[in-house]
Order: C-alpha cells, then structure tokens, then sequence
C-alpha cells in the first residue's frame, strides 16, 4: 500500500489460528466519513495505550515508522499483544488521520488486533496520551481490502478533523505465500 506519505503495510502473517480472524460485512465498510460538526481536535501528544472496549482491547502503543522498502513497521513480533502508532503522521486527537497498527496473529494464536472485523459502526476507540488526555473515537465503519487495492489516501490522507485508522491483516492466511490477502481497515472520528 504505498501512499501519499511513502507508508507500506507489512504483508506477513503467521495463520496460526484454528480459524480466521472475523471479517468486516459487507455492508460495514464506509462509503464516507461522518459529516457534522467535527469533534475536538488536540494539540500533538503520543499515544501510550489504545482501549476498545467491544473487542476487549486494552493495549500499549510503540511508535513505528516505515522500513527501507516503505513498508509500514509493525511491532515487534514477540509482542502480538502491542499496538504500533504511525509516528509520522498525526497524533490520535491531532488534525488528519492517525494510524494505528497491529498484528492479527503470532505462533501463540490470536493478536492485538485479531477481532477488528467484529467492529460495527458506533463502537468506541479510546487512545490515551502521553498528556493524560484521552481521544475517544467512532467507529464509521471497518473495510477488508486486498493489499493491492488498499486504499492509502482514505487512510493517511488529511483533514480539518481528528480521525482514526486501524489496520491489521485479513482474509484467509494462506500457507503457500505465508501472507493474508487482505487488510482489515477501521475508519473512526473524534466523538463529539
């Protein structure tokens, strides 16, 4: 997925689970982001620990940037359990699009971001901040797109309003490539 900002996603995937991770319907992905008055926008903070309470998410948050090759970075694989904040871009609560990434996967089974797909438009994301202030978010929708069709502007592109992407991978792993053809995509927005 190379974008505006140079930014790649990772392909690789373990698929040790014994089944898939869940997969967005078909009707979740947005055709748009909310329209209205825009929530509130912060000043620049790292964030420290992403918390979505649906899915029961509750994890810290490494800054990761992009590799030689413009992939996107994810965390370390010893720890499925973190989230990675794209440090070049936006802050959560920051103006534009920050990104959040997460592995589906590792040898022990299921990761951080493993259950993205069960989002449904309305659910909450909160991302606290080096600054003790938490940004909290909507869901618009969640998307699965093959890695070749990702759609890098609707995730790094900017804006006058504070919003959120998560991505992980998505669809069936498959053992010949060692890959998953799909990224999972949450679009969220600054609660109002």
């Amino acid at each position: 997925m190379a974008g505006a900002t140079g930014a790649g996603l990772v392909a690789a995937g373990l698929g040790t689970t014994a089944h898939p991770p869940p997969q967005p319907g078909a009707s979740a992905a947005p055709t748009a982001e909310r329209s209205g008055s825009p929530g509130p926008v912060l000043p620049r903070s790292e964030p420290v620990r992403v918390a979505i309470p649906r899915i029961h998410v509750d994890a810290d948050i490494v800054p990761v940037a992009t590799d030689a090759g413009g992939a996107l970075e994810v965390p370390p694989l010893d720890h499925p359990e973190i989230a990675g904040w794209y440090r070049r871009g936006p802050t959560p609560g920051e103006a534009g699009n920050a990104v959040l990434v997460g592995h589906v996967d590792s040898l022990r089974g299921p990761a951080v971001f493993f259950d993205l797909g069960r989002l449904r438009p309305g659910d909450t994301v909160e991302v606290t901040r080096a600054d003790g202030r938490v940004a909290v978010f909507t869901v618009d929708g969640v998307g699965a797109y093959p890695k070749e069709r990702f759609p890098t502007e609707r995730v790094y592109g900017g804006g006058a309003e504070a919003r959120l992407r998560l991505i992980t991978c998505g669809g069936r792993f498959d053992p010949r490539t060692g890959n998953y053809p799909d990224n999972i995509v949450v679009f969220a927005t600054a609660a109002r």
